[in-house]
């Protein structure tokens, strides 16, 4: 499924906030059930998720890293990219060209749990060959 005109004039307006789906069928001129439809098909296709985020930048306990790994084999690529991004406390991986192989985003409660992360947690996945750690120190208009 690919999202029509209308599919993503649902998006676009969702993207913004939570918006109930009567005001988004008023806005659009369509009926309720006709946007409650839609975006049932659009969460069970997979385009669509609707979840709470929350801004790490006003969270002083919480830290926000990228950590750029390197992979001793890239034909796992896939394989590892999604078994990282089953661990605790990650927030998404993305396979990139370039000097690394992916990112991998987390939000952390502090220098500790960056320690901890490490040496813990993603030393479970076999086959990382490297990784280097950048610590966000403010994000904007960044949301998790």
């Amino acid at each position: 499924m690919q999202p029509d005109e209308i599919d993503w004039k649902i998006i676009d307006i969702l993207r913004k906030g939570h918006v109930p789906n009567i005001a988004i069928a008023r806005k659009l001129g369509l009926s309720e059930s006709t946007i409650r439809q839609r975006i049932k098909k659009l969460k069970k296709s997979g385009i669509l998720e609707i979840k709470a985020l929350i801004n790490p930048e006003v969270l002083e306990s919480k830290l926000l890293v990228v950590i750029a790994v390197n992979l001793k084999e890239t034909k796992l690529l896939d394989i590892k990219a999604k078994e990282i991004a089953e661990l605790e406390n990650v927030l998404h991986v993305i396979a990139v060209s370039g000097q690394y192989d992916l990112l991998v985003e987390v939000l952390l409660d502090s220098n500790r749990g960056l320690m901890k992360f490490l040496t813990d947690t993603l030393t479970t996945v076999e086959g990382i060959s490297t990784t280097q750690s950048f610590i966000a120190l403010k994000s904007y208009r960044k949301f998790v």
